[in-house]
């Protein structure tokens, strides 16, 4: 329910501060006082796109402010979650609008988007008029307002999560195709190249390690022969040599009184030294002895690796991962007709779903539809139409989310004139009346929801006026309701009562709305019922219509 409404800088508003209560809320006036800027504002902070140019002449930034009372089960109450916003049983909105165009919104003191303000409206607020396109005027609409009066929620959701599954079977099916289609193309040089790899049979690390060891052979075929020539050298020459020079040195070291003893530890040491090359030697041509073909089988396997590398391609130490790659590729060829039973049946299945939901929600329609077109022809009689015919048609639309039916309301509004859609045949006023019938009889399916009809009942007067204002005010009891009319009939039938006037102060044109007592509401019932001159007889009728 819509609380209050605070509006500064707006048009020809300055401030106004409009406190709104449950049940028929009456905005009466003369035309051109402001109602529609009242509307206008109220579209404003729930995000409508309306008027460009807002903020009142001379100041830098118009603000509105609309407070709503949430009840535990409110639709709003998930888009404020589903938004990150706080949630509480009051949802305060502000949007202030300057003068270069900049918009800024709030819900509930924290920075929000106009979309996040029209997906609240859509739960919050209905507004209705004679040329409401969203209601009557709009086929795509009809439906939704069947599905309402017909209480198919759970069909729908059913459909929905139907249709959902159907999308994601066709999506997985579609691409599984796909892929096994690219395979199948591929199939011929996926089996030769695994077959490749699996001759080849490369290891991770295994070319690197080829190229060392060809790299380790190469050098010791340039090098053996002359470390076994120093080695020959050492082992023929050096070795005889000072072993013959410390025997002859050691015969004669007595007679030599300690003189030969300095040289001949210094020979103990060469030859332990000696000694110590000679292994050294021997171990580096230990190394360095290979089988000639060994070096042939190294290059052989070394080159086959970076031949099938360039081919595909790939670094040579990326062959196992190909191999691994290719593998799977094959393997999911030789799966994929499984695997496409699989998805085909599971697509089957996913369509049977959708169908068992659609028809569900189909049947739901259909038995709701002459029970829709009863209460709506019900409805009509005292709003003067009793010769209208309101039929509802169910035909094919294409599969979707919300089942297989293309819903219309058809009219004829006059006795043997053909029918034809609603939004073709009626007239304004006829459309109005359309409409409030319509709502009525849905009137259970729209707690929560504040209504707002803006001259709706424009073109009729009489006992249709108040047949009209009568309908009005059975909506109300099931919430709020805020009426802008130029019917005293309506207006006498309202629960709370504003007046909305012009008045100039300091040269500059401003709108005012002023509760109105008993007393002030019967004046303004006699100025609508008489105009300019309010009569005896006008205030005796306006006693008259606020009695009852």
């Amino acid at each position: 329910m819509l609380r209050a409404l605070e509006i500064r800088d707006m048009l020809i508003i300055d401030r106004l501060e409009l406190e709104l209560r449950p049940g028929l809320n009456v905005l009466t006036g003369e035309t051109g006082a402001g109602k529609s800027i009242l509307l206008d504002s109220l579209g404003f902070v729930l995000g409508w796109r309306g008027r460009a140019e807002l903020v009142r002449q001379g100041a830098e930034q118009g603000e509105v402010t609309a407070v709503f009372d949430l009840a535990p089960d409110h639709p709003a109450r998930g888009v404020l979650e589903e938004a990150g916003l706080p949630v509480s049983d009051e949802l305060i909105l502000r949007r202030v609008n300057t003068r270069d165009g900049r918009k800024t919104a709030w819900v509930n003191d924290r920075r929000s988007s106009g979309e996040v303000l029209r997906a609240l409206s859509d739960r919050l607020v209905e507004l209705h008029g004679q040329h409401d396109d969203r209601g009557l005027l709009n086929p795509r609409g009809h439906r939704a307002l069947l599905d309402a009066f017909a209480g198919a929620e759970g069909e729908l959701a059913e459909t929905r999560s139907a249709w959902s599954a159907l999308s994601r079977a066709e999506t997985a099916l579609s691409e599984a195709e796909a892929r096994l289609a690219a395979a199948r193309a591929e199939e011929e040089f996926l089996r030769h190249a695994v077959a490749e790899l699996d001759t080849l049979g490369p290891e991770p690390g295994e070319e690197a390690a080829l190229d060392a060891a060809r790299r380790r052979m190469q050098a010791a075929e340039r090098i053996r022969d002359d470390i076994a020539r120093a080695h020959q050298a050492l082992e023929k020459g050096a070795e005889p040599a000072m072993g013959d020079a410390t025997r002859w040195l050691d015969g004669v070291a007595d007679s030599a009184e300690g003189g030969l003893e300095a040289p001949l530890a210094a020979l103990e040491r060469a030859m332990t030294e000696l000694g110590e090359a000679m292994a050294g030697i021997e171990t580096c041509l230990d190394g360095l002895s290979f089988d000639a073909s060994a070096l042939e089988t190294t290059e052989e396997r070394l080159f086959a690796l970076r031949a099938l590398a360039r081919k595909h391609q790939v670094l040579p130490e990326e062959l196992p991962s190909l191999a691994e790659t290719l593998k799977a590729r094959l393997d999911a060829l030789d799966q994929g007709a499984a695997d496409l039973a699989a998805l085909t049946a599971a697509r089957k299945e996913a369509a049977r779903r959708y169908d068992q939901a659609a028809e569900a929600l189909s049947a739901r329609r259909r038995n709701a539809a002459s029970a829709l077109d009863a209460a709506v022809t019900g409805e009509l009689a005292p709003l003067k139409m009793e010769r209208a015919v309101f039929a509802t048609e169910i035909g094919a639309a294409p599969d979707g989310p919300e089942g297989r039916d293309a819903v219309q309301f058809t009219t004829a509004t006059n006795p043997g004139a053909p029918s034809g859609p609603l939004n073709r045949i009626a007239s304004g006023g006829e459309l109005s009346r359309f409409l409030l019938a319509l709502k009525v009889a849905l009137s259970e399916r729209d707690a929560g929801v504040t209504m707002i009809f803006d001259e709706i009942d424009r073109g009729v007067g009489g006992a249709t006026a108040d047949a009209v204002g009568r309908r009005l005010a059975r909506l109300a009891e099931q919430g709020q309701v805020l009426v802008v009319t130029h019917s005293p009939q309506v207006a006498a039938l309202g629960a709370h009562h504003w007046r909305v006037e012009k008045r100039v102060a300091d040269g500059a044109t401003l709108s005012t709305v002023t509760p109105l007592d008993p007393t002030a509401r019967e004046d303004e019932i006699a100025r609508m019922l008489a105009g300019d001159t309010v009569t005896t007889e006008a205030r005796a009728a306006a006693r008259a219509l606020l009695a009852g």
